[in-house]
């Protein structure tokens, strides 16, 4: 007699919670065919290129990935490093570091890293999560300000993988924090490190990462974001409006993107006499390669090039203390409600507030 083979599963495991960090993405190694699989995902994401796909499939397989690999892939191996793209690196650190403050605070969570485009993939990092018992996942996207091309992009994978699985976690997603006051406060304090350290310049600029115009037309709110954290970044630092200047980067193609631009503004001010300026990109929480290559390396040349004298990159958030406890507070904020702490860690809770309560009776 043939008996069935019953499938592998459990019923009633214990709740487990997760936090998912998301980032952009990278490609696997600085050379033209890892940029050619990277750049093909990336630009042939419809959230990102809102252009008809026949049109655009024949220039980006036609055009695009003929070119661009090898002239991207350069830019790369300027700022890769033994351990491989910064942009991945601090991503993985911040995960590890965000676990360890939450833990702190008495949370039981696992917090993971994951990338939009490229390794380890949402699908991939959402199935093990799932393999390994969670029933809980809080999705963080690194993208402080909303935008259709990017957080809106990283809810699709999320939605896409749960067209695929079965029994589905409850599932939580950050949408925005671009005011958010921890996110604020730990850019304020990154910058007054910096210069406490290196020195103030004349003029601090603060460079987003550009979308196209028409995203604004259309009712995406990221250039309202942009504009609202870099208000408050400057009332945190105690900025007059004629000390900084927000602008966008990155351009690509010839559409009209988000002005202004961050090269050309910088170029124009060294021309009318500015020698020295600050430049920020409070947009990214993670050094990258449009930081440390685009700002860091191709516009302080433009600036210095067109007579400024003095040019301070200042990094990113990437694993400063502040930022680390900054999304701690922010995920705390959205795992509200989930059983995400430990029995013991509630006991001794509850054993310090008893204790503290006796404290106050006998005074």
């Amino acid at each position: 007699m043939a008996f069935r083979k019953e499938p592998s599963f459990s019923h009633g495991q214990a709740p487990r919670t997760a936090v998912v960090l998301c980032n952009l993405g990278t490609p696997a190694a600085p050379t033209a065919p890892a940029l050619r699989r990277y750049l093909a995902e990336f630009l042939g994401d419809p959230r990102v290129v809102e252009i008809p796909a026949p049109i655009w499939k024949l220039i980006l397989h036609g055009i695009i990935l003929r070119v661009r690999p090898k002239k991207s892939a350069a830019k790369y191996a300027s700022i890769w490093t033994p351990d491989g793209s910064p942009l991945k690196v601090w991503t993985e650190r911040q995960a590890a570091l965000l676990g360890e403050a939450l833990a702190l605070r008495g949370h039981s969570v696992t917090v993971v890293p994951a990338m939009r485009y490229g390794v380890p993939s949402v699908e991939s990092v959402m199935n093990q999560l799932r393999a390994d018992g969670h029933t809980r996942i809080l999705v963080l996207p690194a993208y402080p300000q909303y935008s259709g091309t990017t957080t809106a992009s990283v809810f699709d994978a999320v939605a896409y993988w749960g067209l695929k699985t079965r029994q589905l976690p409850e599932l939580r997603f950050i949408n925005r924090y671009h005011d958010h006051p921890a996110y604020i406060g730990a850019l304020a304090q990154r910058i007054r490190a910096h210069w406490e350290q290196h020195g103030r310049n004349e003029h601090l600029v603060m460079s987003f990462h550009g979308v196209p115009e028409r995203t604004l037309l259309l009712g995406d709110p990221y250039h309202c974001e942009c504009h609202k954290t870099g208000r408050l970044l400057a009332e945190a630092l105690g900025l007059s409006q004629g000390e900084y200047t927000i602008t966008f980067q990155s351009r690509f193609g010839k559409a009209k993107w988000l002005e202004p631009y961050t090269e050309p503004t910088l170029v124009a001010k060294a021309q009318q006499g500015l020698k020295s300026v600050d430049v920020c990109c409070p947009g990214f929480v993670s050094d990258c390669l449009e930081t440390l290559e685009e700002i860091q390396m191709e516009v302080r040349e433009a600036f210095e090039h067109a007579g400024g004298e003095r040019f301070q990159y200042i990094p990113c958030l990437n694993d400063s203390p502040a930022w680390i406890d900054g999304m701690a507070s922010l995920a705390e904020q959205h795992l509200q409600g989930w059983p995400t702490r430990s029995p013991v860690d509630a006991a001794a809770l509850a054993t310090s507030r008893e204790q503290a309560l006796a404290l106050g009776a006998q005074d």
